[in-house]
């Protein structure tokens, strides 16, 4: 799989920076990695482990040292910056460069950007950004849905009813993030996020009917674009052979991008109602994550049964 870029353009648009050196075909300028770079090392000379390949950016300190430069050191000390072509340089605080600077970046090719925002929001605006946008990535075949504000995927055989219960819970209430593809982000060791492949945005199959748009139907409060992951529903066909767990004191887990997320494995057979039932796992899900687990509570109460037999016993 390719390792995603994102395009300057879009980072521009995102951030909402303002370009000054329109002059400069930035179309094809691409960011290939989420952290940003501030160049304090590289304008006092030193170059060793410059991270040219990173967003760079220019604050208050950096402006204010390479002012108390002679023009002719400045001068040198940015075309070192822009020979090693970097993506692009951004002033906070509406700084501006010189003239000279400005058509030195040119000459290089090296866009110059600007914004209003501190150094600091910039930042970390920028690597919020950038970190979704860039993060490992995968597809896979599922729904996910947003229930109660937990985000549900919902896994299975293709036939076995993903969709169905998926515009129930829509009709309860309930959001629809994507159905059929998943494309899941890692964006932290803790977190996946989930959105749906832009051509399926919003819509859902539904065999026998065809294609739905659940927003036109439903409205706008329906849908969602992202979700954290944070339950997985995997539905498969009741089989009288198997064991399944009736009490759920073990959690048991699924493994995407090497993040670790719950999952409970449903067995389907007519006459269960999937939606309460997926409903149910995402509040017992909350339940357990504000530290109240239900099956450990009836382990207890089993405890204190037989421990109060135990001592009525003695007394006998």
């Amino acid at each position: 799989m390719d390792a995603p870029v994102v395009k300057l353009r879009k980072l521009i648009e995102k951030v909402e920076l303002v370009n000054l050196t329109p002059e400069i075909d930035i179309s094809q300028i691409k960011i290939c990695y989420p952290d940003i770079n501030r160049p304090a090392l590289q304008l006092a000379g030193f170059f060793d482990h410059f991270s040219h390949e990173r967003v760079q950016i220019i604050g208050n300190v950096e402006y204010a040292y390479t002012n108390s430069m002679c023009q002719e050191a400045k001068r040198n000390m940015y075309e070192e910056i822009f020979r090693r072509k970097i993506p692009c340089l951004v002033y906070a605080r509406n700084l501006k460069p010189d003239e000279e600077i400005k058509e030195l970046a040119i000459q290089y090719g090296i866009p110059l950007l600007s914004t209003g925002k501190t150094t600091s929001d910039l930042m970390a605006e920028t690597i919020r950004w950038l970190k979704v946008q860039l993060a490992p990535t995968i597809s896979i075949h599922g729904v996910l849905v947003d229930v109660f504000g937990e985000g549900v995927l919902i896994m299975g055989e293709s036939g076995i009813g993903k969709s169905e219960a998926a515009l129930e819970l829509i009709k309860r209430g309930h959001r629809l993030v994507t159905d059929d593809v998943v494309e899941i982000r890692k964006v932290s060791d803790d977190t996946l996020v989930g959105s749906a492949p832009n051509i399926t945005k919003h819509m859902i199959e539904l065999r026998g009917i065809g294609i739905l748009d659940v927003k036109a139907l439903f409205g706008a409060e329906s849908v969602k674009d992202t979700q954290t992951i944070n339950l997985v529903i995997n539905l498969e066909d009741w089989d009288k052979d198997k064991e399944y767990d009736r009490l759920g004191m073990d959690e048991q887990y699924t493994e995407f991008l090497g993040n670790k997320v719950v999952c409970h494995n449903i067995p389907i057979r007519p006459g269960r109602n999937l939606a309460v039932i997926v409903e149910s796992a995402a509040v017992n899900y909350r339940q357990k994550q504000m530290g109240y687990n239900a099956a450990k509570e009836l382990y207890n109460r089993v405890q204190r049964n037989l421990m109060r037999g135990r001592t009525d016993e003695d007394d006998d």
